[in-house]
């Protein structure tokens, strides 16, 4: 690939009601940044950037986009490039057209996701030693989306092979190549990106890394004591796939998020993907506890990123009879 994807670097989502937002993700440990009464953005402990999260009051919750970071400007042309010469129409959204942000260029992918891509951001005081601001799961950085779609094999090659992501982790069937999940990363971390074999294209959730397992025990109290316990849809628990220790929030408007610890390095050249089977219970949950229903069947809703209407979904291409087969 002549462009670098360095990393997984922010989300743009659509809320209904900012205050009640902003009292479930500072709760979290998310810092704001600045805000206005229509608008608010959030960064982790660790980040030197102006945010990793971007809250938009708007009318119905949506996803508008998600993005990642590249190197350099110059990857931002070599990937307009890129995209342009596969028949991809791409938006310019040039600095100064959204705060704090460089110039970006938006396309909606080959499932219907809408993503961005940009190199510049404004940078703020890093928080990593203010534990005096340091509440709740202590977040410490945004780490990956976890996107369902209709056709993961169709996006498995796309990323790989085109954009030049790197699997860690898969899931397949006995006795069949197709691949029915996968953990993709540009870091050398599990995943910047996962798809997974569901209605789509929608979001499943944002995952957020925390320093240690007791962070996320944390943030459990935290939100309990505030009266937000409801907000606790899944966990805590470990993964079988990526070793993550987990927990599974829902936002004021449905929007999920994971916090996230424990996963593992990807980063030599000889590192063999790991392949799970679709029958091992313990590739969902180590520890053999059920998720419930909504974790299977409730995700997040994408905007078309040329009209801003919702992207209509499709259901799964593989077994019409398993179709909610997330981890």
């Amino acid at each position: 690939m002549n462009f670098d994807i360095k990393r997984t670097g922010r989300a743009v989502l659509h809320v209904t009601d900012l205050e009640k937002s902003k009292e479930f993700y500072e709760s979290l440990g998310l810092i704001e940044t600045e805000s206005d009464d229509e608008n608010v953005f959030y960064r982790a402990i660790e980040d030197h950037n102006h945010h990793c999260l971007w809250l938009r009051k708007m009318p119905e919750a949506a996803v508008e986009v998600i993005s990642y970071r590249v190197d350099s400007e110059e990857d931002l042309d070599k990937l307009a490039d890129f995209f342009e010469a596969e028949g991809t129409e791409v938006i310019w959204m040039e600095k100064g057209m959204q705060p704090a942000i460089g110039r970006t260029l938006r396309v909606q992918d080959v499932s219907g996701i809408p993503c961005e891509y940009y190199c510049e951001m404004d940078k703020v005081e890093r928080m990593l030693q203010r534990f005096d601001v340091h509440v709740g799961a202590k977040v410490q950085r945004i780490d990956h989306f976890n996107c369902a779609v209709p056709d993961v094999q169709k996006a498995y090659d796309y990323y790989i092979d085109k954009l030049g992501f790197v699997c860690s982790e898969y899931t397949t069937t006995k006795g069949s190549d197709e691949v029915w999940a996968a953990w993709l990363h540009r870091k050398p971390g599990v995943h910047d990106t996962a798809f997974m074999n569901s209605i789509g294209p929608r979001l499943h959730h944002i995952g957020f890394w925390l320093k240690d397992p007791m962070s996320l025990i944390d943030g459990c109290d935290y939100l309990a004591a505030k009266g937000l316990a409801p907000t606790i849809e899944r966990g805590p628990g470990r993964h079988g796939l990526s070793n993550a220790f987990f927990l599974y929030l829902r936002d004021p408007d449905g929007h999920r998020i994971e916090l996230y610890n424990g996963d593992y390095y990807t980063g030599d050249s000889d590192f063999d993907p790991v392949e799970w089977d679709l029958d091992d219970p313990q590739r969902q949950t180590f520890w053999g506890h059920e998720a419930p229903d909504s974790w299977f069947e409730e995700a997040s809703t994408f905007l078309n990123v040329y009209t801003g209407e919702k992207v209509e979904t499709e259901q799964p291409k593989l077994d019409k009879r398993k179709p909610n087969t997330i981890i």
